[in-house]
């Protein structure tokens, strides 16, 4: 895959269940819905998809289910992060064999390794699987920060060709695209800040809410991509209190009552999470209501 089509709306799928399962049927409808909407990629096993609660068995198989309903429309970037290098090998390997187009590895978390510790990290993932790498650089959940000279030595490494941005420094993206080159992908890891990045020379974002607002989150960027930047701008300040409102209390629980408002599964998570509060559920329905997506 040409990192050419690592760019635009990617959604950080959801995942939804029924009774306590991953209802196979309803993520793929899923899947589909996103595509005939315009999301550009798709990222299943991320975060927003709780992948942390996630047996390996249920992670994979969600990572089965997305490329088999993708069916090479769009590029699917498999989220196989883990604080253990050797599971997050087995897990990228896994996603490879699946069919994915790329993974998303985020940063050891808990265990805080040093620089170099995340330096062996990935280029032990980069040196076991032939599959392209997106690095996923979250200190607030991680509690550590690639540096910009370990950046730059990553970006070295054949496999792994960008970076899911979400430091929420206000110069890391100019930074980054000096240190490793204009072609290293950056995307956005925080939606309030997609446009500030692409501005910067980023190439996307990696949306949570794009679950909700696939079709607008995808004219945002095909706009700005044909140099529509007032137009682009105006979606953004549209989509403003939806992005706002997906982060009042952890995610993923405000999007998936949004999901579960537009009919997509029931809204629950899996413990230590728990279902948004009724507060957050009515911030996220006076939302909605805001962008137009339900009366």
């Amino acid at each position: 895959m040409t990192t050419e089509r690592l760019k635009g709306s990617f959604v950080a799928l959801i995942t939804l269940f029924r009774d306590g399962k991953i209802d196979g049927k309803a993520y793929q409808d899923f899947v589909n819905w996103h595509i005939e909407q315009g999301t550009h990629g798709l990222v299943p096993m991320g975060t927003t998809g709780e992948s942390p609660t996630m047996s390996h068995d249920e992670d994979m198989n969600a990572v089965r289910l997305c490329v088999e309903a993708a069916a090479g429309r769009v590029p699917v970037v498999a989220g196989t992060g883990s604080n253990s290098t050797d599971e997050c090998v087995m897990l990228t390997r896994s996603a490879k064999e699946a069919g994915a187009d790329a993974a998303l590895i985020v940063t050891g978390y808990y265990n805080k390794p040093t620089q170099e510790g995340l330096y062996q990290h990935f280029k032990t993932v980069n040196d076991a699987v032939d599959l392209p790498i997106i690095v996923y650089n979250i200190p607030s959940r991680t509690g550590v920060d690639i540096g910009l000279d370990t950046m730059r030595r990553l970006s070295e490494l054949p496999n792994i060709v960008g970076c899911k941005e979400s430091t929420a420094e206000a110069d890391r993206v100019s930074r980054q695209r000096y240190h490793c080159g204009p072609d290293f992908v950056q995307l956005s890891g925080e939606d309030a800040a997609a446009i500030g990045l692409l501005g910067m020379g980023g190439h996307g974002c990696i949306s949570v809410t794009a679950n909700l607002a696939p079709a607008l989150c995808s004219q945002m960027h095909v706009a700005w991509q044909n140099g529509n930047f007032d137009e682009a701008r105006d979606i953004q300040n549209k989509l403003m209190p939806l992005h706002e409102a997906m982060f009042v209390e952890t995610s993923p629980g405000p999007v998936k009552h949004g999901a579960s408002l537009l009919g997509w599964g029931d809204g629950s998570v899996r413990l230590p999470l728990v279902s948004a509060s009724q507060a957050t559920r009515e911030s996220v329905e006076k939302a909605m209501q805001q962008v137009g997506l339900i009366d």
